[in-house]
Parts: C-alpha cells; sequence; structure tokens
C-alpha cells in the first residue's frame, strides 16, 4: 500500500482556500470596475444622441429601439475653427511640459540616490514636501513673476509652471526608484574609472526606463488635461495659443447650452492620452510599485 506524504495532503486544502480568496477579489475587482466605467459608458453613448433626447431620457434609454444615434455632436465640435489650432497647442504644450521635468528630476533623483553632498536628506525632504503646497496658492504670484520676466501668456510661461508643479512628484518617485537600483553596480563602475555622469546616462537612466515611463504618462495625462494653468497663464494674455481644454470649456455658455457638445468634446480630447497610455502601459505597474515602496 502506497504511503501518503503529509505535505501533500496539506497542499489540496490550503491552494483550494487562496483560490477561494482569489475568485472572491478578482470578482470584487469586476464589480468595482463596472461601477467605475457605467458613467464613461453612459456619457459615450450620450455623445452619439440629439441634445432633446440626451436631456430628456436616462442613456440607458438609447440601448432600446427606436435608436436616434447621430454623429451632430462630433461634426459640430469637429467643425470649430479653432479646434485643430487647440490640439497642436495642447501638444507642443504637453510634449515640452512632459520631457522638461523628467529630464531635470532623473538628474535630481541620481544625486539625491548615488552622490553626498551636505544636507542632502534635508533638501529631499524639502523637496518632497512641496507636495503639500496647494497649486492654487502660487497662481498670482507666478502670474506675476512671468509678467515682470516678459514671458506671460508664452508657451515658455506654461512649460516652467508645468515643470515647477510636477519636479516634487517626479523626484520622489524617481528618487525611491534610482535608490533601489545594486549598488554593487555603481560601485563596479567607479572602480572602472567612471564619472558620475557617466554612470547617470550609462547605467542609471537605462535601469530606470519603468518608473521614467510610468512619470511620463502621469505628467503627460495631468498638462494635456490640464484646464486650470492654461486659463491663467495663457488666456488672460494670449488667447491665441490657448490649449484643446480650453476650447472645450468654451463650448458651453453662461446660460448652461451647449453642454450636450461636451461628451463628444470629450471622448475626441481622450484619444491621445489613450495612446499614450496603452504605447507605455507594460512599464506602468512596475514603475509604479518600483517607485514608490522601494527606496
Amino acid at each position: 500500500m502506497t504511503a501518503t506524504s503529509p505535505g501533500l495532503d496539506q497542499a489540496g486544502p490550503e491552494q483550494g482556500w487562496f483560490a477561494r480568496q482569489h475568485i472572491g477579489l478578482h470578482t470584487a475587482l469586476i464589480v468595482l470596475m463596472v461601477i467605475w466605467a457605467i458613467p464613461t459608458f453612459g456619457l459615450f453613448v450620450n455623445s452619439f444622441r440629439p441634445a432633446t433626447e440626451a436631456f430628456g431620457t436616462g442613456w440607458w434609454s438609447a440601448l432600446f429601439p427606436p435608436y436616434n444615434f447621430t454623429f451632430e455632436n462630433y461634426a459640430h465640435v469637429l467643425g470649430q475653427s479653432n479646434i485643430g489650432t487647440n490640439f497642436l497647442n495642447s501638444l507642443f504644450i504637453s510634449i515640452p511640459a512632459t520631457v522638461i521635468p523628467i529630464f531635470v528630476a532623473a538628474f535630481a533623483a541620481y544625486a539625491f540616490s548615488w552622490m553626498e553632498f551636505p544636507g542632502r536628506n534635508i533638501l529631499f525632504v524639502v523637496v518632497v514636501g512641496l507636495l503639500v503646497v496647494p497649486l492654487q496658492a502660487t497662481l498670482i504670484p507666478v502670474l506675476s513673476l512671468f509678467a515682470s520676466w516678459g514671458i506671460a501668456g508664452t508657451f515658455l510661461a506654461v512649460w516652467l509652471a508645468h515643470t515647477a508643479y510636477g519636479l516634487p512628484f517626479a523626484i520622489y518617485l524617481l528618487r525611491n526608484f534610482m535608490g533601489s537600483l545594486p549598488r554593487e553596480v555603481f560601485e563596479s563602475a567607479a572602480i572602472d574609472g567612471a564619472s558620475s555622469v557617466t554612470s547617470f546616462f550609462r547605467l542609471a537612466l537605462p535601469m530606470s526606463v519603468p518608473a521614467i515611463a510610468a512619470l511620463a504618462i502621469f505628467q503627460f495625462l495631468f498638462v494635456w488635461n490640464d484646464l486650470l494653468v492654461a486659463l491663467i497663464y495663457i488666456s488672460i494674455v494670449n488667447p491665441d495659443n490657448l490649449p484643446l481644454t480650453v476650447s472645450i470649456a468654451g463650448l458651453v455658455t453662461s446660460q448652461g447650452a451647449g453642454t450636450e457638445f461636451l461628451g463628444a468634446a470629450a471622448f475626441i480630447s481622450m484619444a491621445l492620452p489613450l495612446i499614450v497610455f496603452f504605447g507605455l502601459q507594460r512599464f506602468f505597474v512596475r514603475g509604479i510599485v518600483g517607485g514608490s515602496v522601494k527606496g
């Protein structure tokens, strides 16, 4: 008669318990995902409905006969004379406002992680502490500063503003990720005569691609969807440089007319961020986890 290993006897119930836990977790996540997606789906359905029906009945009624979908809302938004210019303005704002803070933050993160200098930890705490400063508290002083420099209403003003607003989180994320890299790699490079600049470009930067990609997604989405910063630093001085978000907000009049176009405009503006997210999503989880829990 064959003897049965005690370990195998115990493995079955334990694996069954973990499997049940995973099923419950997956079910809960699916339910939360559906609840989160329902409003977005409703907005998407209403973006294809005439204004009279969208305001008169719930979006779910459009899923049953008689169907009355239309592309008039999208045609109206795309037919705006300034929509193409605003789209290019958003692109011209978002790309530099994403690249500049990431580039500066990568240098700072490497210095905080692998370079010794007086007050390093105190300075890092001060930088991270800037995360709690409300953005709204800086708008008027920064606008006055830009006006004194003669750059108010220009793209440069928005680039500098978004760089300043994005640097604290960028430095925090990249510093934690770079600080978790193997020390032996940098010590070996130093023994071989590599300078700090060489170690940064040849070692730290390539190994930090997941965190940089995750940060690029966050920064690009924040800048692309930003309304307040562009409204304050550009629209007051130079309306010709307005981004897409300000143009979309202008579709609605002060009396509330034009709200039927917001759904179509929102999904049009979502196209490019979705491409960026799905293009970099394989780095997203690794970068966020590595930059938030390590260091």
